[in-house]
């Protein structure tokens, strides 16, 4: 996806992630290796198809947040994008104190 195209940085970011396939309820177990405030990539050898429909969990820095989201991207044996859905406030919240985290270690970036 063309950088210009992105309503915010992404920044590296590498957390144990769970996603769930909401249809048939598939979880496949991976990490995410970049975060926006809209979305993250996802690295698996076998991506969701697009417009899957998915349950995330993720645990960084002893913190969790449970987001839904739709996969806008895959790629084989590499990885998928996904876009979230409507955030919780509670999980805006701990999101937002990621990506300030996040913007402090990569000040090029934000």
């Amino acid at each position: 996806m063309d950088d210009n195209r992105r309503r915010c940085p992404r920044f590296p970011f590498y957390a144990a992630a769970k996603i769930t396939e909401i249809q048939s309820g598939v979880p496949l177990t991976t990490r995410t290796s970049e975060l926006s405030r809209y979305g993250c990539y996802m690295d698996t050898m076998n991506p969701f198809p697009i417009a899957t429909p998915v349950k995330m969990e993720f645990l960084y820095d002893d913190e969790a947040i449970n987001l839904d989201g739709t996969v806008i991207y895959s790629q084989p044996n590499m990885g998928m994008g996904v876009v979230f859905a409507e955030v919780t406030e509670t999980a805006e919240s701990i999101l937002r104190r990621w990506l300030d985290r996040l913007r402090e270690i990569n000040p090029a970036i934000a």
